[in-house]
């Protein structure tokens, strides 16, 4: 008998009519005889606008957090009525709406007479988006006739730190935690309904698990109790070889490891963050992305092993747009220890994220990659620390930039892929302006002009054959 956690974003649960499609595919495979853990994510969007909320409750303006209340509450009212057909579920589904909405509306009143909006309040006001949802979808399982239980993530036992926003679980006491709270409910039959994203610290207090959070829950939940697998549930057929936007011919692939997975994600191709891997790599449980609406395609599969068949290179292609080149370049950087080390700590006080880092052996100068909207902190933060100290001489920037990640487990040890794959972009014309690979050999990325992007990204998938996958 198969034991999988079913996540559940977004997009699966944006209309009552798709709640009720999910809640029959997962009738569907417990009358298969699997026993499932469903973690659902908030509707589309209703996280963001929590943030806003948030945001407009700290200044204090009490019109607009009234109007989203009403807003919030009818939009969750019109989606669980047609996800739950049965009269005394629905009602007693809209009651459970009504309570935490105005649970909602006393936290944000909270916010609005203090004036203040902390990490800590925060979070527990972007716990409601989740604690919405899956409220829903267990009215619907209930629907169908499901033994289904609702529980927050602490509920079922995950704990964390203290650090609000992007909460780090503690795994030894969540996985002990979890097992003894859910597999007896999976042994009696129970699907048990899971908020994702919402986890608590020690004492009990509301905390989130930040980028990926849906996703982290249901990696936590299946380490916990050893699954057979963790199927993310979304609106993509799986994992392609590029973005189908830009190469038409991009296929998917039926099976990658948790390491080119990690790669792809980091470099924004539709994937699971980095850290929602973490726990099933190391419990070695596959994750299977799956699309909800096409469930007979069994989607990309992300193991641990590297499996690597003849001619299979590169894995795929991804293209990061919206992001700039910073060089920072001065004689007085040639022999001077530590140059590189203050550069990244000016960039690591502003709370700047690098995606790629470049440095010639001259030592004259170093350029990096970080995101478009941060460019101005970074330039005056690091004119104000370094300029005029006789280390660097300028810094600059390119804002027309793109970066182009290439990845894939053959890719290592096996001779002459970047000629293959700089040849391909030469014979387009296309300039290249930096270039990064780590020892690992998994990835191959370079940056070229915004407008030659895209054709790199088709050149690239073209010298490889991967519309052949």
């Amino acid at each position: 008998m198969k034991k999988v956690v079913m996540k559940f974003g977004g997009t699966s649960v944006a209309s009552g009519e798709k709640i009720r499609y999910i809640a029959d595919l997962i009738s569907q495979h417990v009358g298969q005889g699997y026993k499932v853990v469903a973690v659902i994510s908030a509707l589309g969007g209703v996280t963001d606008r929590l943030v806003e909320a948030s945001e407009q409750a700290k200044k204090g303006n009490r019109k607009y957090v009234y109007e989203f209340k009403q807003e919030v509450i009818e939009e969750h009212l019109t989606v669980a009525r047609k996800a739950v057909e049965n009269k005394p579920i629905q009602e007693e589904i809209e009651q459970t709406l009504q309570t935490t909405v105005d649970e909602l509306e006393k936290v944000l009143t909270g916010i609005i007479y203090v004036g203040e909006l902390t990490p800590k309040s925060r979070d527990y006001v972007l716990s409601f988006g989740e604690r919405l949802s899956a409220s829903i979808v267990w009215g619907a399982l209930r629907d169908f006739g499901l033994n289904a239980q609702y529980y927050t993530g602490s509920d079922v036992g995950i704990v964390t730190d203290s650090n609000f926003g992007e909460a780090n679980p503690l795994m030894d006491v969540t996985k002990h935690q979890v097992k003894e709270k859910i597999e007896p409910l999976l042994e009696k039959g129970v699907v048990p309904v899971v908020t994702g994203y919402i986890a608590a610290t020690q004492d009990g207090v509301t905390t989130t698990l930040g980028r990926g959070g849906s996703d982290y829950t249901a990696t936590i939940i299946g380490a916990a109790l050893g699954v057979d697998e963790v199927w993310i549930w979304t609106d993509v057929d799986g994992l392609m070889s590029s973005d189908p936007k830009i190469v038409s011919s991009a296929r998917m692939m039926p099976e990658i490891s948790f390491q080119e997975a990690i790669e792809m994600a980091i470099f924004g191709a539709k994937a699971m963050h980095p850290r929602a891997l973490e726990p099933a790599m190391e419990e070695h449980i596959p994750v299977r992305i799956r699309n909800a609406f096409n469930p007979e395609n069994l989607g990309t599969l992300i193991v641990e092993e590297q499996k690597i068949k003849r001619g299979d290179i590169v894995k795929a292609i991804t293209l990061v747009k919206n992001v700039v080149l910073v060089n920072v370049s001065g004689a007085g950087m040639v022999g001077a220890p530590g140059t590189a080390a203050k550069v990244f700590d000016v960039l690591g006080r502003e709370n700047i994220n690098i995606l790629m880092i470049s440095q010639s052996v001259s030592e004259a100068n170093i350029s990096f990659i970080i995101r478009r909207s941060l460019l101005e902190r970074a330039i005056n933060a690091l004119e104000i620390a370094l300029l005029g100290r006789g280390l660097i001489r300028e810094v600059t920037a390119e804002d027309d930039v793109c970066v182009v990640a290439v990845v894939g487990a053959g890719m290592k040890g096996t001779p002459g892929v970047a000629s293959r794959i700089f040849s391909a972009i030469a014979r387009r014309g296309i300039n290249i302006r930096m270039i990064a690979q780590g020892s690992s050999e998994l990835n191959i990325s370079f940056v070229v002009k915004e407008t030659d992007g895209e054709q790199a990204v088709r050149a690239i998938h073209e010298e490889f054959e991967l519309d052949k996958i």
